[in-house]
């Protein structure tokens, strides 16, 4: 069978709706004076070659953390960043609902080409990667706007990165119900967030590339992107600046490990690049 025909047989059958079952979210830092190449790198050959070229990743959008953005974090001693400041750029891809297997087959296979073939930049941390499965979307305003397929092409001005962590699959489960049910939607009104996309993560397969780390807390994690309108800067100390205390989203019933906000970037220019450290 040619690639061709291999190519029109994948698309006859099996799922092919919208909707963003999975996802890829990874925070990296390059390493201190390797900013620029890293950047460039990223967004002019492996943004396209490591990601979207492949079949079923069909939105992304990269994010960063200016100094300034860097110093927001919480909490300070966090179980998926340390020092909680680490983590310049933050990367996030939607995959097609019931594609995962599929997607993470031919993304193996593709890295370990490009890391074969010198199209890697190994001057970078993998502080936080992960593949996640989608759980719930919670909108602000109903069925007006956007809805989470379009989240990563809308012009959002900022995101959250927030990891919770629970004592275990139960609490996570409650607190799941909890936070779609009651929480976000509390959080959302009135505030510059338009949606909060929630998912689990999934670990990763044995055949990773070595420089990745397997996922922690499969059982027990949930990751949260909160989508902006206005700049984090803006609206940070009102809106969202407590999103990690006791008294917060998800007080008493899990750890909240890191809110981090983010901008976007600028695709093919090195803007922010100068304002990492």
């Amino acid at each position: 069978m040619s690639d061709a025909d291999a190519y029109g047989e994948l698309a006859a059958t099996g799922p092919y709706g919208v909707r963003p079952g999975h996802a890829l979210i990874t925070l990296v830092e390059p390493h201190p004076g390797h900013e620029y190449a890293y950047n460039r790198w990223y967004e002019d050959d492996h943004y396209y070659a490591g990601a979207m070229a492949m079949p079923w990743m069909y939105a992304g959008r990269r994010w960063v953390a200016t100094r300034e953005l860097q110093e927001l974090r919480v909490p300070e001693k966090s179980a998926v960043a340390q020092p909680v400041t680490a983590g310049c750029y933050l990367s996030t891809y939607w995959i097609t609902e019931g594609r995962y297997d599929a997607h993470m087959k031919w993304t193996v296979a593709i890295n370990k080409r490009l890391n074969r073939d010198a199209r890697v930049h190994h001057d970078r941390t993998h502080v936080f990667t992960s593949f996640q499965d989608h759980e719930t979307t919670v909108y602000r305003d109903g069925a007006a706007g956007p809805r989470d397929f379009h989240a990563l092409d809308h012009p959002y001005a900022g995101l959250i990165l927030q990891v919770v962590d629970c004592a275990g699959p139960e609490e996570r489960a409650a607190l799941l119900e909890r936070l779609a049910s009651r929480d976000l939607p509390r959080r959302l009104a009135g505030s510059p967030a338009a949606m909060v996309t929630v998912f689990r993560p999934t670990p990763l397969p044995g055949d990773r590339m070595t420089y990745v780390k397997q996922v922690e807390g499969v059982d027990t994690r949930l990751t949260l992107l909160w989508f902006l309108e206005r700049d984090p800067r803006d609206c940070w100390a009102e809106h969202f600046a407590d999103l990690a205390d006791a008294g917060g989203l998800a007080g008493g019933a899990g750890r909240v490990e890191l809110v981090a906000p983010f901008i976007p970037t600028v695709p093919g220019t090195d803007r922010y690049v100068d304002r990492l450290r």
